[in-house]
């Protein structure tokens, strides 16, 4: 069986107890144990009820405020769409779980799911390295959620054969540190006027975007630091737009 020790599932401002009671009962059917909730309504009776022999993993739900608090701690987050999405590119179903299975055994991953009834925003999406889509017939409305997350996971629960090898150096950094190095450039491209007036929020999305899906080892970021700290302290001042 895969290292189930290795997932963390994190739900996006569920909306209702029932369905949370599901995905904590899906992860108990595949032997994922770690849950999180980002935001939404506490879990209440109802998740008790539909939460079948699951009751250990609602009971030790982390739960905090925001998506970026709650993938803090992680690697790596793949972010689940219900469908493609101009801003964000996509990996299909079957790249993101062989993505997944590449890492080693002691790799945090997140795998973050959205609202029922909105998906995940923008601001949450640009929280994580890579989003995927479940395929389904055209004409279908989007998966319930707790039916995503247990496609999602059971793949990887019944999968024997063990990960690939990958180099200690090429295990990403937890995502909280990887974004603090996403501001720090940011901060480095507005003193450098990079930053056109009123385009702060289309290019933070961008930038994101952008060295969000690097999976940023400790290597890159020390890399991508210098090149920017040198840009700020001796290159000529640029203006563009992204």
């Amino acid at each position: 069986m895969y290292n189930t020790a290795m997932i963390s599932v994190i739900l996006a401002r569920p909306h209702s107890g029932e369905n949370i009671g599901l995905v904590a009962r899906a992860m108990a059917n595949t032997g994922f144990l770690d849950l999180r909730l980002a935001g939404g309504r506490p879990p209440g009776r109802g998740a008790e009820i539909t939460a079948v022999h699951a009751g250990a993993i609602l009971a030790e739900a982390a739960r905090s405020a925001t998506v970026a608090e709650a993938v803090a701690d992680l690697e790596v987050v793949f972010a689940a769409t219900a469908k493609a999405r101009k801003d964000f590119p996509c990996l299909s179903y079957r790249e993101a779980v062989e993505r997944i299975r590449a890492y080693p055994a002691r790799a945090r991953i997140g795998l973050l799911f959205g609202n029922e009834r909105t998906g995940l925003t923008s601001d949450e999406l640009k929280h994580s390295t890579f989003r995927f889509t479940i395929p389904q017939a055209a004409r279908q409305p989007s998966y319930n959620l707790a039916a995503a997350v247990l496609l999602t996971l059971f793949p990887l629960f019944a999968e024997a054969a063990p990960p690939m090898a990958v180099s200690p150096d090429d295990v990403p950094l937890p995502r909280g540190e990887q974004e603090e190095c996403i501001v720090r450039i940011l901060d480095v491209l507005r003193f450098r006027r990079f930053i056109p007036e009123g385009g702060e929020r289309h290019v933070e999305h961008m930038v994101f975007e952008l060295f969000g899906r690097m999976a940023m080892t400790a290597k890159d970021r020390r890399l991508l630091l210098a090149i920017f700290q040198k840009t700020a302290a001796t290159g000529p001042e640029t203006k563009g737009a992204l």
